[in-house]
């Protein structure tokens, strides 16, 4: 997890972070963290595609949103890449030229991994509030469990933890009701009162 502490890093040192690790810039300091697991990376696109086939593709859906695996934003000084953001259509209608977005989502979601659960958890949460991000998952395929958060003024209220067994309709994609179990296609699903730690295995 290396970290640049050479006054406030830049997006050429995004550029510059080598190819095989992710980074992002927090509070003007470059963060980098290895790549996903197979097991972080498999949720991340069961619930894209969930997401998308309802909001995005649908037809005979609510449709009106764009989603990003892992886009890059500007936050201010800050460029995070959370691991999926949802955008109403009608708010990129102007992009800029540039390989980031500049326009903050309508939500977002981390899925935890080892190396950057506390940072998602603090830091990252922090800036998509004061960015004025109204929604926000957080994903842990580890522990099959879903947290949703509403941005409220400049707090986050948490509208409600699910665990696999149930079926999930959270804002904003309260419209189409979601599987838990579904999101861990490589794992069965985790009784409550069984031991997590196999899930761990390769988690980065």
């Amino acid at each position: 997890m290396g970290e640049k502490d050479k006054g406030p890093a830049t997006y050429a040192d995004i550029e510059a972070a080598p190819e095989h690790l992710g980074a992002e810039i927090i509070d003007g300091v470059l963060r980098t963290h290895p790549r996903p697991s197979i097991r972080h990376g498999a949720t991340a696109s069961a619930l894209g595609a969930k997401l998308s086939e309802a909001f995005q593709f649908g037809a005979h859906s609510p449709g009106g949103s764009v989603f990003c695996v892992e886009p890059e934003i500007k936050f201010g000084d800050d460029f995070l890449v959370p691991d999926i953001a949802g955008w109403r259509r009608e708010r990129l209608l102007d992009l800029a030229d540039t390989n980031y977005f500049q326009i903050a989502p309508d939500w977002v979601c981390e899925v935890l991994s080892g190396s950057t659960e506390k940072r998602d958890r603090t830091v990252k949460k922090r800036i998509y509030g004061k960015a004025g991000v109204p929604h926000m998952w957080i994903v842990d395929p580890r522990l099959q469990v879903l947290e949703v958060f509403e941005l409220l003024g400049d707090h986050w209220l948490e509208l409600g933890t699910w665990n696999t067994h149930e079926q999930v309709s959270a804002r904003p994609f309260d419209a189409i009701s979601i599987s838990l179990a579904d999101l861990w296609p490589l794992d069965p699903p985790l009784g409550l009162n069984e031991d997590p730690t196999p899930y761990y295995a390769g988690d980065r």
